[in-house]
């Protein structure tokens, strides 16, 4: 039955099927809406296995099972999460926001970039990330993008190649960021208009948000925001200037009252980490709305960069242990937080370079990773393949994982001679055009950090448990012959013996 299904799929038009999910998403919002659990139950039990049919594999068929016994017990946490979220968001932003990532990115789009990277030999990742514009009506402290100026802007064209070209791979979620991207409302509404099969998250610093944006957001129905907030009024503000805690509780607010699905950006750093792991605040912002949040490691990245705003080891290996906490621990807290630099052991290390993800900057260049200002192609001279074909990209597709330790997966700020060899081999030019800072400059003052951080995570690894891997999407060699999947492919350890790993 599974691979009639599939085969059906795989042989009808895209739009024919896109409009075959719709008519079933739109009639399940309808049955979401009940209130009786067992009917959600029933309806979510339905998603399951038509999502595990679309699939047409025997490859996951444990998950599918874990995951189906979460759904029949209603009092399950991550099911009133859910719940949750069904209730208070609006029925027509949920059809598109199900469907566009749902159906067109997890589902669809998943089976299409698989199919290209062993096509082009490369990596294709399954969210873009670009910046609309360099321009930003903020300064915070340690920013780079206070050095970037206001000059860049990608035009619309420019952003529509990128998503055209891109879903032709198969990529349909992308990221805005910047500077401040509502900067380009404007473009970014027409954008998400022409491109209503694809999702759209922007890092968004909460100042341009009001009624008329969200009554537009809501009509779309595939944009959703990434709030950029601090911790505390004092912590906050003490980086983003005086009044930005304010605004970030306006747009909270308004986008709860349109529901519009939204999460939180957060940088941590030595002096704010306790307030943003606190477990009041995270409950404080799942009471605004936040209903996900990405917590981002602060980098020294610019010559903006303030060093002493690294955590400590010990801040490091508490957030760790908070934020996991949150995920895993008898608790109702209604709000899942993910750590771009400690959850690598759950998506196989760095995701740059196009192996999940990489970045377009203002100018057009592209880089593999939003915190590597270096580059070797641009949207204005080249496709989106071409640019994941290229040199740099390649040496971060044969170099992943640079470090089988995932609490160590940067090539920037835990294993810094790394980056130095890939923009030497590679040739990469730096990016930031009104301050340029070398290889030699940002790999500097990661050095001392790097150092210290890679005993302790060592230390912290070893006595963790750690996943099956599975599907992890390195090299064929890598993936046939998983010994090879550590940093060995450069020069050796580095003065480092690595403790093998504990799956369980």
């Amino acid at each position: 039955m599974a691979g009639t299904v599939a085969e059906t799929v795989a042989n009808i038009p895209h739009a024919a099927e896109r409009a075959m999910y719709g008519a079933i998403v739109d009639n399940l919002v309808k049955k979401l809406g009940s209130k009786d659990p067992s009917s959600r139950t029933e309806t979510y039990l339905k998603i399951l296995d038509a999502t595990e049919k679309f699939i047409g594999t025997e490859k996951g068929k444990e998950k599918f099972a874990r995951v189906r016994k979460y759904m029949e017990n209603p009092e399950n946490r991550w099911m009133q999460f859910l719940n949750r979220v069904i209730d208070e968001t609006d029925p027509h932003y949920a059809k598109q926001f199900i469907l566009n990532l749902g159906y067109e990115a997890f589902l669809r789009g998943t089976k299409t970039i698989r199919k290209n990277r062993e096509k082009y030999g490369c990596n294709i990742p399954w969210l873009i990330l670009f910046d609309p514009t360099d321009a930003c009506n903020m300064h915070c402290i340690g920013c780079w993008s206070g050095t970037y100026g206001h000059k860049h802007n990608l035009s619309f064209e420019d952003m529509d190649k990128i998503v055209t070209e891109g879903k032709a791979l198969g990529t349909y979620l992308y990221m805005l960021t910047g500077g401040e991207p509502l900067v380009r409302k404007d473009d970014i509404l027409k954008l998400a208009e022409k491109h209503n099969d694809a999702m759209f998250a922007l890092f968004d610093n909460s100042t341009l948000i009001d009624e008329e944006l969200c009554k537009k957001v809501v009509k779309l129905g595939n944009i959703s925001f990434m709030l950029s907030i601090e911790g505390t009024p004092d912590t906050n503000d003490a980086r983003r200037g005086d009044g930005h805690y304010e605004a970030c509780m306006k747009a909270m607010d308004l986008l709860k009252k349109y529901g519009i699905i939204f999460g939180t950006s957060i940088c941590y750093t030595r002096d704010n980490i306790e307030a943003v792991t606190d477990k009041k605040f995270i409950e404080f912002i799942a009471d605004k709305g936040a209903r996900f949040g990405f917590y981002f490691h602060y980098m020294p990245v610019g010559h903006n960069a303030v060093t002493s705003l690294l955590p400590t080891t010990d801040q490091r290996k508490m957030i760790i242990e908070r934020l996991r906490e949150v995920r895993t621990g008898d608790n109702n807290i209604g709000f899942f937080p993910m750590d771009f630099q400690n959850d690598g052991d759950f998506v196989g290390g760095c995701i740059a370079g196009g192996r999940n993800y990489f970045h377009i900057n203002a100018n057009g260049d592209a880089e593999p990773c939003v915190f590597i200002h270096f580059s070797d192609t641009n949207i204005h001279e080249n496709s989106i393949l071409e640019m994941l074909q290229s040199p740099l990209f390649q040496a971060y597709h044969e170099g992943q994982p640079f470090n089988r330790n995932h609490l160590r997966p940067c090539p920037m700020l835990e294993n810094p001679k790394l980056l130095r060899e890939i923009i030497e081999k590679t040739g990469a030019k730096g990016t930031n055009f009104e301050s340029e800072e070398t290889v030699e400059e940002l790999c500097g003052k990661c050095d001392d950090y790097a150092a210290e951080w890679a005993p302790v995570a060592e230390d912290v690894w070893a006595h963790q448990k750690h996943r099956d891997p599975g599907y992890e999407n390195y090299t064929k060699e890598k993936r046939e012959h998983p010994e090879l999947a550590n940093f060995d492919h450069i020069d050796g350890h580095h003065g480092i013996d690595l403790p093998e790993e504990k799956v369980g």
